[in-house]
């Protein structure tokens, strides 16, 4: 019966007569009762059937079906579900079909409807039948009833969960087949027990919406623009909705219509893809084996297989086709936090709590669901915030602050994923980076740009990056890239999930090890130079400092003027030996990290690196800036430099000898060396330390090689001297003072400072302290020639002609002194042989100075001079007197040398007489003949002493009277 009823439409009870009127409008056939093609009644039904579900896709409703029709429509539709032979149209266009891919498909319960719609982009499916079968889906998006199989299967689910019961809402949109799936799996995701039948048919039905967009009137009404001009013919397996998703994100020049968009992301709301991939079926085929490879840990079907192909993004597993379609669909659900089921699962109570949501599938104006996540994340990393602690029940639960995490990861691949971001720097994207293409370049430009952009993108860029700062593992591309030095050198901090900005400073302190890559390299550079435009970038410096940095250097807000704010307020206090610092303990720590870091590239300082640019460019421009070798060259070439730069180096230079850790150079070369010798020294203390043991066996020689040159560095000014500054301060203004009013404040006195207290020290004329500083410089001086700046200024032409193999040999033992001593004569420089003649003089006051004699002399020292202090010319003089003597033997090389020494202060005297009493006096008493000398004088003047006693006055008598008187 039901068979020749559903043969002919008129047999239905009250068709007919509701729907006889539009089937003459519509012009669908016939309704003579004996009309010849029998066929033609089961084409009335579906020409009613198309006009109805082309009603919901147009616009403007130019012939509208009345409302009893319609029901009526979908009613016939409902009664023909069970068996598709009642539906005559489709039973006709499909029996070969039928027979083709369903012919071991029993009829009856919707089963073969179900076979025919899996097949349905079969290559050998019929057109007719395909068009047949894509009506009969519409009209089972307008009426979930019309699947007979779905009906049945979530019946009881349906009235459990009080998915029909909405009085609020028309009946249409009740039955409408979004509405039950967004009820249903609103349900699901609450952890409401949902029945696994009507699951299944639930996962067929999602699926369907994603393969073919023309079952969802929304897209097909709002998007037939972006369809006709982007997406024609990719009618199949999803690839027009993906074409719609690629634009909306996007990938091409021409945007989304609103609307469009809206309808795209109601869309992806009720399929649910993120729930289970295998619903997006071109994302399912893309990926296939890239899932097979990197995810096949993961149970088929689990939400975590999206999480999985989005941790490889971007690696060598990922394909180019899963790579776009995988974007292309997290772009719309990165827009919903709904629609991330883990997410939703871990967080909906949080969510609830802390930012006022609504259920699943219900909206809220005052937080729609792209604010939710905002919402989530800002009390995930809520920190303390001056002076007031965060209240307990604001922080998010551990479970969902690990889910928000790995959102952050996931949006840190892709600018687009990140919908605040997208939103608010669309212009500046477009302005600024718009060349900027490859992965991540985006969020760099943004963040390099900083300043530049207007104040809506500057916060939201701001924020991002304070948030990096915290925890660096949200750039999952750095980290990938640092996999290898994570491993070796940062595992332990990189394990806690709480990551307080320890792996990014772990990272930066292994910046040149060896397991170190370049992408890793530019990209922890590039963290650091972000870092210098607010000091809120560095986590750990702005927790550490926030409370000293509102006290002491308020309205300041680059990194690194806080960072120089904060240390000359800590120096000052020391200077000063303040009773308390001003800067608190956690911060001078902090402080110290900081300011090492910064040393290692001179682009982390911008007061330097700025100033000296074009000068890197001319002097340097093949040098990494990394591991301080740029500040090294431009050290190395500190006489050619600008006139400004040469001022940055000078104080930089003056900051270093000061505190030599802060010297990257030097605590890299000589790290070893520093656990060697140096292990109980002050940090301050350190340098002079590696001076001591500079001659030690076990020195390394790169370390001495970098020793040495900071050493030369010191002695071209007394400035660059800490501790000779210190010993010296009372005797440089005394001795030196026409030096110190010539000088400028930020060059160099090429030594002159040091050659004044070396001719005092001579005369024996300075204080304690100060004397065994100069002794000090004199003794390292009188070995390598190139730590006295105004001999090699004044001899380098004379050395270079007269002691070129001395001054060729790798190690210097005072060799090319020895050569200007003996060349004396030869020397045509009148300013290098005064420098010699000052060599001789100052050797003449101490053996210590003179290495070459004191090596040939050192066992006649033992042995004839143990009982005298060294110092003041007092050993000298007692070789002199050895000399003398014909009972004491000398050495013969000790013999020779002593005998060359006083030939050549002999010249000396003669070439360049005293100037003064003082340096008669040096001349005296360093004299061989100085015990005679002294006798003569005190002799004259006891004769003259008697003489005057014995003989009176002469020049004016006195008479006896006036004595008696």
């Amino acid at each position: 019966m039901t068979s020749i009823i559903f043969s002919d439409y008129r047999l239905i009870c009250g068709f007919m007569d509701k729907c006889k009127e539009d089937i003459n409008t519509l012009r669908c056939g016939s309704i003579n009762v004996g009309h010849k093609d029998v066929h033609s009644q089961g084409e009335v039904i579906a020409c009613l059937e198309k006009a109805l579900v082309r009603e919901a896709e147009q616009q403007d409703h130019v012939r509208p079906i009345k409302e009893e029709c319609q029901k009526s429509i979908l009613r016939v539709a409902e009664l023909s579900s069970d068996d598709f032979h009642l539906d005559r149209h489709l039973y006709f266009s499909c029996r070969e079909d039928r027979e083709r891919f369903c012919q071991n498909t029993q009829a009856g319960e919707g089963k073969v409807y179900k076979c025919l719609f899996n097949h349905k982009f079969e290559e050998a499916m019929s057109e007719k039948c395909r068009d047949a079968l894509t009506t009969r889906q519409k009209l089972i998006s307008q009426d979930y009833k019309v699947s007979y199989s779905l009906a049945k299967a979530c019946k009881l689910d349906l009235r459990r969960h009080r998915c029909s019961l909405d009085t609020n809402l028309p009946r249409a949109r009740e039955a409408r087949l979004s509405y039950l799936l967004l009820c249903l799996e609103a349900s699901v995701h609450r952890g409401r027990p949902v029945s696994g039948e009507c699951q299944g048919e639930m996962l067929d039905y999602r699926r369907m919406l994603m393969e073919d967009f023309s079952l969802s009137p929304e897209i097909v009404l709002h998007c037939r623009t972006e369809i006709e001009a982007h997406c024609s013919g990719l009618h199949r397996k999803g690839r027009t909705l993906h074409c719609l998703m690629r634009i909306g994100r996007g990938d091409r020049s021409t945007a989304v219509d609103s609307v469009c968009q809206s309808a795209l992301q109601t869309l992806i709301q009720s399929a649910d893809p993120g729930a289970d991939y295998r619903i997006d079926r071109a994302l399912n085929e893309a990926c296939e084996s890239v899932i097979q490879t990197a995810c096949k840990h993961i149970r088929t079907g689990d939400p975590m297989i999206l999480s999985c192909l989005m941790e490889h993004l971007y690696t060598e597993k990922m394909v180019e086709d899963c790579e776009h379609r995988l974007l292309e669909l997290q772009y719309f659900i990165s827009r919903d936090w709904k629609l991330d089921p883990i997410l939703y699962k871990k967080c909906q109570g949080d969510a609830a709590r802390l930012c006022h949501t609504h259920g699943w599938n219900e909206t809220s104006e005052l937080m729609p669901p792209g604010a939710v996540f905002s919402c989530l994340y800002r009390h995930a990393y809520r920190t303390e915030e001056q002076g007031r602690r965060v209240n307990p029940g604001e922080q998010l639960s551990r479970d969902c602050k690990v889910e928000v995490q790995r959102i952050l990861h996931q949006r840190a691949l892709d600018v687009k994923l990140d919908p605040e971001l997208q939103k608010r720097c669309m212009t500046d994207l477009g302005k600024w980076c718009s060349e900027k293409t490859d992965t991540g370049q985006e969020l760099e430009c943004l963040q390099d740009h900083l300043e530049d952009l207007v104040s809506a993108c500057r916060e939201v860029v701001g924020n991002l990056t304070e948030l990096e700062s915290e925890d660096i593992q949200i750039d999952a591309l750095l980290i990938r890239a640092c996999e290898p030095v994570i491993q070796a050198h940062c595992h332990d901090v990189a394990d806690n999930q709480i990551d307080t900005g320890d792996l990014m400073e772990c990272l930066v302190q292994n910046k040149h090890q060896k397991e170190m890559n370049d992408k890793c390299s530019v990209g922890v550079t590039h963290f650091q130079l972000i870092q210098m435009k607010d000091f809120r970038f560095s986590y750990k410096f702005k927790m550490s400092c926030k409370e000293d940095v509102l006290r002491l250097c308020p309205n300041i807000k680059k990194k690194v003027d806080v960072v120089i704010c904060l240390s000359t307020t800590v120096r000052n206090d020391t200077l000063q030996d303040a009773r308390e610092q001003r800067v608190s303990l956690k911060c001078r720590k902090q402080l110290r990290v900081e300011e090492l870091e910064m040393s290692e590239d001179i682009r982390l300082e911008p007061e330097l690196y700025d100033p000296c640019k074009s000068d890197i460019s001319r002097l340097c421009p093949n040098v990494n800036f990394g591991n301080a070798q740029m500040i090294e060259c431009l050290k190395e070439q500190k006489k050619q430099l600008s006139q400004r730069c040469h001022q940055r180096i000078f104080r930089l230079q003056e900051v270093e000898m000061s505190d030599p850790e802060l010297d990257y150079q030097l605590m890299r070369v000589c790290k070893q060396m520093i656990k060697r010798f140096c292990t109980e020294a002050d940090a301050r203390n350190v340098l002079q330390c590696l001076k001591q043991n500079k001659n030690s066996e076990l020195m390394d020689p790169k370390c001495k090689q970098m020793i040495t040159k900071r050493q030369i560095t010191q002695n071209t000014d007394y400035r660059l001297n800490p501790v000779l500054r210190k010993a010296c301060r009372a005797d440089i203004p005394k001795f030196c003072q026409s030096i110190l009013n010539k000088a400028s404040e930020d060059s160099e006195l090429e030594g002159q400072v040091i050659a004044c207290l070396k001719l005092k020290y001579a005369d024996q004329r300075l204080s304690p302290d100060c004397e065994d500083q100069i002794r000090v410089i004199l003794q390292e001086s009188a070995l390598d020639y190139r730590l006295d700046p105004q001999l090699q200024m004044h001899c380098s032409e004379e050395i270079s002609r007269l002691c070129v193999e001395e001054a060729a040999a790798q190690e210097q033992t005072g060799q090319v002194e020895e050569c200007l001593k003996v060349n004396l004569l030869k020397i045509k420089q009148e300013a290098c042989k005064k420098e010699v003649l000052n060599m001789l003089k100052e050797s003449k006051a101490d053996i210590f100075v003179d290495p070459v004699l004191h090596t040939a002399c050192a066992l006649d020292l033992k042995h004839h001079c143990a009982a005298i202090t060294p110092g003041r010319g007092r050993q000298m003089s007692c070789l002199m007197e050895a000399l003398q003597d014909k009972r004491v033997r000398l050495q013969p090389e000790c013999k020779k040398r002593l005998q060359d020494r006083i030939d050549m202060w002999g010249y000396a005297a003669k070439v360049a007489p005293a100037e003064g009493f003082s340096d008669l006096a040096v001349q005296v008493m360093t004299s061989p003949s100085k015990n005679y000398i002294l006798f003569m004088i005190a002799l004259s003047v006891c004769v003259l002493f008697l003489v005057g006693l014995l003989c009176g006055r002469i020049t004016k008598r006195v008479t006896r009277e006036l004595k008696d008187r």
